[in-house]
């Protein structure tokens, strides 16, 4: 890819390194260099999980691009929700979901935490299950709210007719609840990066960010 796909890398890589965590509810990433304390504490890397092939990608390309022995990677599972239901599901706040649905929401994040702890035991790996009426708002509002200091997300292959008619429909209303990779890429308070894994034939990686689509990472 020459010199345009070095100089992406560089950015990336000092953009998704430099972004310590924070404890208050309401951070956005700073773009100023972090200090030496800050970089030892790390940052918290929000992984949005399901039960697609999508999001165990991201989470992988997460592992061997992103994540750093003094980083902790979150994961975070969302679930439709009544407006009643809303909020996050912490241990011993399953009351607003039945046993069932619980267990088996927090037992797919365990089995991408597993694979975070084989792969990479020296990150500490979080969980949470979290309810809403509309997946990227929530998203967003956790990212915020538990300091991420990058978001990543998996996305589907698109054909080039519905990618065209996204563009459009885009310019023409505002992003919905439907739009959740592009959402959370607009409206997230530090990067975020939606990554989809190319075929067999092709290999790597392609990642989009709010200032790079559809880049091509060989990895």
């Amino acid at each position: 890819m020459g010199k345009k796909e070095g100089f992406f890398l560089n950015r990336l890589r000092a953009h998704v390194r430099v972004q310590p965590p924070t404890t208050t509810s309401h951070h956005s990433c700073s773009q100023e260099p972090p200090n030496a304390s800050a970089e030892t504490k790390g940052r918290r890397i929000m992984v949005v999980v399901d039960s697609c092939s999508e999001s165990k990608n991201a989470l992988l390309w997460t592992l061997s691009h992103c994540a750093q022995p003094q980083d902790s990677i979150l994961l975070l599972h969302f679930l439709k929700a009544k407006p009643s239901q809303s909020g996050a599901l912490a241990s011993g706040g399953e009351e607003t979901l039945d046993k069932h649905t619980a267990s088996k929401a927090y037992q797919k994040v365990s089995t991408l935490r597993n694979i975070c702890e084989l792969k990479r035991p020296e990150v500490k790996t979080e969980m949470v299950v979290v309810q809403g009426e509309e997946k990227g708002p929530t998203i967003v509002k956790e990212a915020r709210e538990r300091g991420a200091s990058l978001l990543v997300l998996g996305q589907k292959k698109q054909h080039a007719t519905w990618r065209l008619l996204m563009i459009w429909a885009s310019q023409t209303r505002p992003l919905t609840k439907t739009d959740t990779v592009e959402y959370c890429i607009n409206n997230a308070p530090c990067m975020a990066i939606a990554v989809r894994k190319r075929g067999k034939k092709v290999g790597g990686y392609t990642l989009t960010t709010k200032r790079h689509k559809d880049f091509w990472l060989l990895a």
